[in-house]
């Protein structure tokens, strides 16, 4: 088998050699079939129906179904096989000598945990990186909300029995036990923003026993929502993303002031101060706001039709008023990109325009961000590069061109703005936090503060993030946001924990999903296995001798892998990859 390896103009190493052909699936994670993201549901094991079967392999006993998977001695230790109990799909671990058996969809998407990546009694799934422990079933590590199943194994004359709860068969997904608010506990926590870092903060209190009032405060006038979906999914409805239904929040107590905004704190008096006048006093507060998008000073920006990309309201503007139009796009990282492709089909024309070369230049590197712009003009977008929009022109108060610094003039109706967030902490400047002189909550290693009995998660923080060797980082990714309202929810519950968890992100583009993982800031070399052009490649990028990310198209698990690596103190050196990018999974087994 022949090898070829050369340094490209921008630095890249490309190699090209033979792919590993049981790891080119491109898994559908599409972002409008539903069917693909089952409900948030518990199941209660003890109300269950019996199932039939004629597999000679399945008996029934009772209510619960059971299956001989195969004989003891063929299981590898420290290895994961996907088994059939009844006609569902059940991962099985065999781990120090024991069988450990739980669901085999990850309750974010669905995806097979079987095809992820093992160590050590986790697994970790193969499109987003979610995590769960197969002793428990419990999740670890996002996106996602809830644990998978857990069934019973056991050995019987050598052979693997599993018995599983047909109702818990059919729904993988499975919900921590939660405890209520107790009438004889005063304590309240405050919640402050409506995304994943403040719903798991308030669902992992009820799950560790907090029985106080929890109260999560909002300005966004719907149900906490899945808001990465909006610039992949346009069209989307709120309801259609929400993360948990209202029911949920009510039957666990946990109350939601929606459309509510918050103008400041008073750490002295422990208390937040509400637009309407109104306040909330607090034994404990969590601060969460998230970013809010870049506003740039360009003439003519309060045009109609010039949005920034933030609510459910922004995206479905953009989408009812883009069909059969001229839209101009400002930025052409993930946000900017992902609207592209969304109505690269849907309007008249998509012009995107920036001042780097290539889009995702600075995340992905040019050799990868060529190949991405390429496919987006294969879908007919057009780029301006190198430039940026001076002015906007319009007619009746209505955005009609845009006006660029290179002198060109481009038709448009609708303008989105996708130049990157700010952190939205403009209300706490004279509260007494620390913040960074670009508005960043800094806290330590529990979201704590340094205010007493404040925490702070999501976008707006920077934490100390342990694969860069506890340097203070702002990582604005979705998975991440959940992990810190873990962190912060355990603290508050008297069970702290260091954050310890691996950057994860991904993007779809015309049914193309890019995942990617690790932090990749000061990066020096690019190592790049496969054949972009194909769309199935995977790229190291590493720092001296050292991979500090990996990302890839069409070559799962490889990414999770490699996430599962450095969350167990693994590392990856730039020898191990020069020659073969699988020449170090093997270590996996080895941590």
């Amino acid at each position: 088998m022949g090898q070829k390896q050369s340094k490209d103009e921008a630095g890249v190493q490309v190699v090209n050699i033979k792919r590993r052909e049981d790891a080119l699936n491109v898994y559908p994670d599409s972002i409008t079939n539903q069917s693909e993201r089952p409900l948030s549901t518990s199941t209660d094991q003890k109300n269950t129906t019996s199932t039939d079967t004629t597999d000679s392999a399945v008996t029934q006993s009772g209510n619960m179904i059971e299956a001989v998977v195969g004989e003891a001695k063929d299981f590898k230790d420290g290895h994961m096989q996907e088994v059939e109990v009844g006609d569902q799909k059940v991962l099985l671990v065999k781990e120090d000598g024991s069988f450990y058996a739980i669901g085999n969809k990850c309750t974010h998407y669905g995806a097979p945990l079987s095809k992820g990546a093992y160590c050590k009694g986790v697994v970790r799934c193969p499109w987003h990186g979610a995590c769960f422990n197969v002793k428990t079933g419990d999740i670890e590590d996002f996106p996602g909300l809830d644990s998978v199943q857990k069934f019973q194994v056991e050995v019987k004359d050598g052979k693997v029995l599993v018995r599983a709860d047909p109702a818990a068969l059919e729904n993988s997904k499975r919900v921590k036990p939660m405890v209520k608010k107790s009438s004889d506990n005063n304590k309240s926590v405050v919640l402050i923003g409506g995304g994943p870092a403040s719903v798991v903060c308030a669902e992992t209190l009820r799950q560790e026993g907090f029985t106080g009032k929890i109260v999560l405060v909002t300005r966004e006038t719907a149900l906490p929502y899945d808001r990465i979906k909006l610039s992949k999914a346009l069209s989307i409805k709120p309801e259609e993303i929400a993360l948990r239904n209202k029911d949920f929040y009510d039957s666990h107590d946990i109350e939601l002031k929606l459309n509510t905004e918050v103008t400041k704190i008073v750490p002295s008096e422990k208390k937040v101060e509400l637009q309407d006048g109104h306040s909330l006093k607090y034994d404990t507060l969590v601060i969460a706001t998230g970013g809010q998008p870049r506003l740039l000073p360009i003439p003519g920006a309060d045009l109609k039709n010039v949005y920034t990309l933030r609510t459910p309201q922004d995206a479905n503007a953009i989408a009812e008023n883009s069909h059969g139009k001229n839209v101009v796009i400002m930025g052409s990282s993930f946000i900017g990109m992902e609207v592209a492709a969304f109505l690269a089909d849907k309007a008249a024309s998509v012009s995107v325009v920036d001042l780097v070369q290539v889009p995702f230049q600075l995340t992905l590197g040019q050799e990868l961000g060529t190949h991405m712009k390429q496919m987006h003009e294969g879908k007919g977008v057009k780029f301006y590069f190198d430039t940026s929009v001076k002015e906007f022109k319009g007619e009746d108060g209505k955005l009609t061109e845009a006006v660029l610094a290179n002198g060109t003039v481009l038709p448009a109706d609708v303008c989105v703005m996708g130049v990157g967030v700010v952190p939205a902490t403009n209300f706490l400047k004279d509260s007494g936090l620390e913040l960074t002189p670009r508005g960043f909550v800094t806290v330590n290693k529990n979201m704590r503060t340094n205010i007493p009995d404040i925490y702070a998660a999501g976008d707006i923080v920077e934490f100390p993030l342990f694969i860069a060797n506890n340097q203070q980082a702002n990582v604005q990714h979705w998975q991440m946001a959940h992990q810190h309202g873990k962190i912060a929810g355990l603290s508050i519950a008297g069970k702290a924990q260091d954050i310890h968890s691996v950057p994860y992100f991904w993007t779809v583009q015309y049914g193309k999903s890019i995942r990617y993982a690790g932090y990749g800031p000061g990066y020096d070399d690019i190592i790049l296995h496969g054949d972009v052009d194909d769309n199935k490649f995977v790229a190291f990028y590493t720092k001296n001798e050292t991979v500090v990310a990996v990302a890839s198209l069409g070559w799962d698990p490889i990414v999770s892998q490699a996430a599962e690596l450095m969350s167990k103190g693994g590392v990856i050196k730039k020898d191990d990859i020069k020659s073969d990018p699988d020449n170090w999974v093997s270590k996996l087994c080895t941590l």
